[in-house]
């Protein structure tokens, strides 16, 4: 019986582990995945990372950079949010149109995430992307990078962001076409539909 516990315990943490994400550009505000913190991705807005005084920021286009996403689950959706400030409390600005449905275990690489045109950046802004992740749970993940928009920085070269094979996403309002590096993907509308609603209603308004 003891045995039988232990490893039902074990299936379950290493699920949980397994759900997990982590975020390789920009850099992330801290290792949220690494034991030897008190970090969780179940923490909204950025998994209980605070920013501190020494902070790494990335240099970030300011029309819009890259993101790389190690992701650690068979398909999740993808919620990309932007808060402008150096302690962001209100991730008000969508980067994800208003989010992706991705698919494949292994590195995600957007190489153009444009800033929407209503940002009110100059160079030198200091902000926050805020990445949040709902898989077939329900419960969603969060993770931070902190960046400073700069009108000189560049994206990613393409040797630079390259995704995993069998790795894609989908934007959800355009479903039918994936964006992958060679790979295609298609959205399965009818988990989507009955879980869109609520996965908007939940990521932004924990976000505001």
């Amino acid at each position: 019986m003891v045995l039988a516990a232990f490893v039902l315990l074990a299936a379950a943490g290493a699920q949980l582990a397994s759900a997990h994400f982590g975020v390789e550009y920009p850099t992330w505000r801290a290792n949220t995945l690494s034991s030897s913190t008190n970090y969780s991705q179940w923490t909204q807005p950025c998994a209980g990372a605070p920013v501190l005084p020494d902070a790494n920021r990335t240099d970030w286009p300011l029309k819009g950079g890259s993101l790389k996403l190690d992701l650690h689950h068979p398909w999740t959706y993808i919620f990309v949010n932007l808060g402008l400030g150096v302690n962001v409390t209100n991730f008000n600005y969508t980067l994800s149109e208003p989010f992706w449905n991705s698919t494949g275990n292994g590195t995600l690489c957007v190489k153009n995430l444009p800033l929407p045109a209503d940002v009110p950046a100059t160079d030198g802004t200091k902000a926050t992307i805020q990445v949040v992740t709902l898989g077939e749970s329900g419960n969603a993940l969060y993770n931070c990078a902190d960046v400073t928009l700069r009108a000189n920085a560049t994206a990613l070269s393409d040797s630079e962001c390259v995704t995993d094979p069998g790795v894609s996403y989908v934007p959800v309002q355009q479903a039918s076409t994936a964006k992958s590096a060679g790979t295609m993907a298609s959205v399965d509308m009818v988990s989507l539909s009955a879980v869109a609603g609520l996965a908007i209603v939940f990521v932004f308004g924990m976000s505001l």
